[in-house]
């Protein structure tokens, strides 16, 4: 039984590591392709070290489309040359001998569990810095115009952007108080910069400000100007004003220049949230209903996706025994499997977003259909 193993194990190995080596070099190609007008004169040091941001990323995506390959082209040769009914003639049963496509795939789902939960977020952040300030040089320009939440009840809006020095012109940034929602306090500057979690102001004016003291003012007599004047030092109850246009003042901030990027540079955010992010978002009080929805949601994509790569092990293996012929059927089939998963997951990431009581049931669809229709395919073969 032993030898069983080592042989079915040594089939498994090299379809699925050439899978894995084809599908990513395709969408790596691809990513380069997309941006390749935009990378003109970059060194390719730094290409390769952008494409190589992106590994873990896609390794988490191609590995359920290697993992299909590697069970249909190991399971098809064996199918196709007897090898299976004859070890089945000495009484050895299908799941005994598929026992090794399990153990593969559920390593395969560990290493993609970690990659997605741990690793790649830390990757997508440095893959979209790497990309707005070394590779394109646009740096924050894609930020001018917009107001983004940079954490810590911390806001920041800017008017012009120099690529060449990354200086910020035009700076407005609103701190909110946790404990008092009607009292903010304004930073206005002419230039600053944003360097890992410090916002680094010049020409600066900062405000305190009270709404709710403002909305006393309109009952004030007007012919008390004592109380006037009063009331309008408790609506601004802080002004700091630098003594000389040299000085600097520090803010810090939630999100890095590089998780800043990575969230509102693109239209659509790099996917940057790992394990320690998504149980902060979940169990963390004060944290909004719709950031926590979003990491619940999140989370499940995370878990769901690398626990394909045993679902769709077992839904390619009836495949496999019926239609795995050559390795172009092979292969064929291994991308049918594998899109049709892909189809029924984003229709599954559709329903969970429609269905905010349950959303686990939209996310893990794909799973349990693909999981429900191999065991019943498996009996059928």
């Amino acid at each position: 039984m032993t030898r069983l193993t080592r042989y079915v194990t040594a089939e498994l190995i090299p379809p699925l590591l050439a899978g894995t080596l084809l599908f990513t070099a395709i969408l790596s190609f691809g990513y380069f392709f997309v941006s390749s007008q935009w990378l003109s004169g970059v060194p390719l040091g730094l290409i390769a070290q952008w494409i190589a941001y992106q590994v873990p990323d896609t390794l988490v995506k191609v590995f359920p489309m290697a993992v299909v390959l590697m069970t249909v082209v190991a399971f098809g040769r064996m199918s196709t040359e007897r090898e299976l009914v004859a070890v089945q003639s000495g009484g050895i049963g299908l799941g005994r001998i598929a026992r090794p496509v399990a153990v593969v795939a559920g390593t395969v789902t560990l290493l993609a569990l970690w990659l997605s939960l741990w690793i790649a977020p830390k990757a997508n952040v440095e893959t979209r810095g790497l990309y707005w300030d070394a590779l394109t040089g646009a740096g924050l320009s894609q930020l001018v115009g917009k107001t983004v939440d940079l954490g810590g009840h911390l806001t920041l809006s800017l008017s012009a952007y120099d690529g060449k020095t990354r200086e910020l012109g035009g700076i407005r940034v609103e701190k909110w108080a946790a404990d008092t929602p009607k009292r903010t306090t304004l930073i206005f500057a002419d230039k600053g910069t944003f360097e890992n979690n410090q916002l680094t102001l010049r020409g600066y004016q900062v405000y305190t400000v009270d709404y709710a003291a403002a909305s006393q003012l309109a009952k004030i007599p007007e012919t008390d100007p004592l109380a006037f004047r009063t009331a309008v030092q408790a609506v601004f109850p802080n002004v700091v004003l630098p003594e000389k246009t040299t000085d600097a003042l520090t803010v810090d901030t939630g999100l890095s220049r590089k998780q800043t990027l990575a969230q509102y540079a693109d239209a659509i955010g790099a996917d940057s949230q790992g394990w320690p992010e998504l149980i902060t978002a979940l169990t963390a009080p004060g944290v909004k209903a719709g950031e926590r929805q979003a990491a619940r949601v999140n989370l499940h994509r995370k878990l769901a996706l690398p626990f394909a790569n045993l679902v769709l092990a077992l839904a390619a293996l009836p495949f496999a025994l019926r239609f795995g012929r050559t390795l172009g059927v092979s292969l064929g089939i291994a991308l049918l499997i594998a899109v049709a998963y892909y189809l029924l997951f984003f229709v599954g990431l559709t329903v969970a977003s429609a269905v905010p009581a349950f959303p686990e049931a939209g996310v893990w669809l794909a799973n349990v259909v693909f999981v429900l229709a191999g065991l019943w395919m498996l009996r059928r073969a």
